[in-house]
């Protein structure tokens, strides 16, 4: 009887394990995903703002600390911010109208490291360089370097 009991404990503590990581991630807070890019760039022009879109990865370290430090209080001042994310089915709208997955949109940008983070201005172009990666100590400065040249191309 007791090695049953043990047995049973020692499966019930494997699975609470299993599954407590899938409970992190789903608590991480995420940056609102569009349903349409056009929609979304076009309400980032019309407050003379450019669109930040953040490639992301479910479980990357360093895309909840540039979401979370650096991407969500932008987007609290107003910023306009959206994700897009690695490995996703969830389909989007994309500047030319056409559907396509997260994935396929990641692919077609020709992004390959996560975090990246992509400043569009009108007809759906880049209008600063890419922020690729997320392990610096000067993230926020190179951020806010992107985003005044974003927002100076935006308003010029």
């Amino acid at each position: 009887m007791s090695g049953e009991r043990t047995r049973r404990q020692l499966v019930a503590g494997l699975a609470a394990w299993c599954v407590a990581p899938v409970a992190v991630h789903a608590a991480d807070v995420q940056l609102p995903a569009p349903v349409s890019l056009a929609g979304a760039l076009a309400a980032a022009l019309a407050r003379s703002q450019p669109l930040v879109v953040m490639a992301s990865l479910q479980g990357c370290p360093f895309c909840k600390i540039a979401r979370e430090h650096y991407l969500m209080p932008e987007l609290a001042a107003g910023l306009p911010v959206v994700q897009i994310d690695f490995r996703d089915a969830r389909t989007v709208r994309d500047f030319d109208g056409a559907t396509r997955t997260h994935d396929a949109l990641i692919k077609a940008w020709h992004v390959s490291v996560a975090p990246t983070v992509l400043f569009f201005g009108r007809n759906g172009r880049e209008v600063a360089e890419r922020l690729t990666g997320g392990d610096s100590d000067f993230y926020g400065a190179y951020l806010e370097a992107r985003l005044q040249q974003a927002r100076t191309a935006v308003r010029g």
